[in-house]
């Protein structure tokens, strides 16, 4: 059996993974709403449930990983409208974006990725269960809304009582409601809206509202009580508390046993916002860093603590992967792939580490120690058990050449004018000229070029 332990926001605590059938596991994560480009804060979600996929799947189970797309939304709406295109046409751009970052950052692609609007006869038939068992009623404004009050275990999993609790995100408070806590399953359409939003139902024409969605494209790809639910923190309520409440109220049973969520980003110790000016997508942040680093980076932080988000700390991580691919450097591991071995002392830890709510930092921890014996010792067999190991994170998986002489340092020019500046440097020093060596060895260092002589006489180089 697994020692795996999970933070279950549901009870508060770790609690021993135990999948509802042995073996496999279904996992569900709240994906993005579709309108814009990705930023730091979706990588920082997107990744946190890759290395729980990952690790689950190094554990030996057999994932069915579901990330929704919302593709239908206020704001899907207003911007396809100000842009003067169809919903589907800005869906599918951004969506492509989306793939092209998450790519980037080698975060793997989930097995299922529903669209909302793909599942709309899914979303009216809970939304009907629901009105059978007098938890949704329709307004005079024609929008039909979940009755909060009469779900008796409304609250359990942000921990808020009913006399707490005021209208959430998303939620349109206006007159047709019993009570301002109830929020809307089925939105009734409006004439200023497009074509392309209106949903024939048994109320009428409409649309989804936020929630219902995501009850029903989990139950439609993972059935009715599923494994793991995931979602930003910002999601717990009111997004997974009202999806508690559709999903348990209409089927009678738990949703799901294990609620799991990731800490926020936070850029210099603030909120990250645009009003703040402090607001970065991902390709901002690519334009300046290589993938990989900002994938270490993330991963340098326990997925549920705050990431605190800074050039200093992504330099930091800059040099630290740095110092992970000069130890591979010394070896050649091309030839044949690297396997794990679990009973060595660091692989033990690192399982520790993992089976201990996904502790990355421990886990990473591990493989310094492990790049210290390395270095020592100069194991090839450690070498390449250092690199297996670092491929269940996702990281150092690249030729260690490639990734350091990749990034900045383009002053030096390309690799052919480095590789040229290199090779008049091993003509000086022949010829004893060593006052020309040091001047080439600066100049390239002041363009951002590092040079480490090897003692066969070759020199390797890579950007600072």
């Amino acid at each position: 059996m697994s020692n795996l332990k999970i933070y279950n926001t549901l009870a508060r605590e770790k609690q021993l993974f135990v999948p509802i059938e042995p073996g496999k596991v279904g996992m569900y994560v709240c994906g993005m709403t579709i309108y814009d480009y990705c930023h730091i804060g979706h990588a920082r979600m997107m990744m946190a449930f890759d290395v729980i996929y990952r690790w689950l799947k190094a554990s030996g189970y057999q994932v069915r990983y579901v990330r929704n797309i919302t593709d239908i939304d206020d704001k899907i709406i207003r911007r396809a409208v100000e842009n003067g295109e169809t919903l589907s046409q800005l869906t599918t751009r951004f969506t492509q974006y989306m793939d092209e970052d998450t790519g980037a950052l080698g975060i793997l692609p989930a097995d299922v990725v529903p669209r909302a609007t793909q599942y709309v006869p899914q979303m009216l038939g809970i939304i009907e269960l629901l009105e059978q068992k007098g938890l949704a009623y329709k307004s005079d404004d024609g929008d039909v809304n979940y009755a909060v009050r009469e779900f008796a275990g409304y609250g359990k999993l942000s921990g808020k009582s009913l006399d707490d609790l005021r209208a959430g995100e998303r939620v349109d408070v206006n007159t047709g409601k019993r009570d301002p806590l109830d929020f809307v399953l089925w939105k009734a359409s409006k004439e200023s809206e497009p074509d392309e939003v209106k949903w024939p139902s048994k109320w009428g024409s409409g649309r989804p509202g936020w929630h219902i969605e995501c009850s029903a494209m989990s139950c439609a790809t993972l059935g009715e009580h599923f494994d793991i639910h995931g979602g930003g923190a910002d999601l717990q309520f009111p997004h997974h508390e009202n999806e508690i409440a559709q999903s348990e109220g209409a089927f009678g049973h738990a949703m799901t046993n294990y609620w799991v969520h990731n800490g926020f980003v936070r850029v210099d110790n603030e909120k990250m916002s645009k009003s703040l000016g402090n607001f970065f997508t991902i390709r901002d942040v690519l334009k300046k860093y290589d993938a990989e680093v900002v994938r270490f980076f993330i991963l340098r932080a326990h997925y549920r603590s705050p990431l605190n988000y800074s050039d200093v700390h992504l330099d930091d991580a800059k040099l630290a992967l740095t110092r992970l691919y000069t130890a591979l450097a010394e070896f050649d591991l091309s030839a044949g792939e690297c396997q794990v071995d679990w009973a060595e002392a660091h692989a033990v830890r690192f399982r520790e580490a993992m089976d201990d709510d996904f502790n990355t930092p421990v886990a990473i921890a591990a493989l310094f120690d492990l790049v210290t014996e390395i270095n020592k010792n100069k194991s090839p067999a450690l070498a390449r058990q250092f690199k297996a190991l670092a491929g269940v994170l996702g990281i150092l998986q690249r030729a260690p050449q490639a990734f350091l002489q990749a990034g900045a340092g383009q002053g030096a020019g390309g690799d052919e004018a480095i590789a040229d500046a290199i090779a008049r440097r091993l003509e000086a020093k022949k010829a004893r000229d060593f006052a020309e060596s040091d001047k080439i060895r600066a100049e390239l260092l002041a363009a951002g070029v590092i040079l480490e002589d090897k003692p066969d006489g070759s020199t390797n180089w890579r950007r600072a």
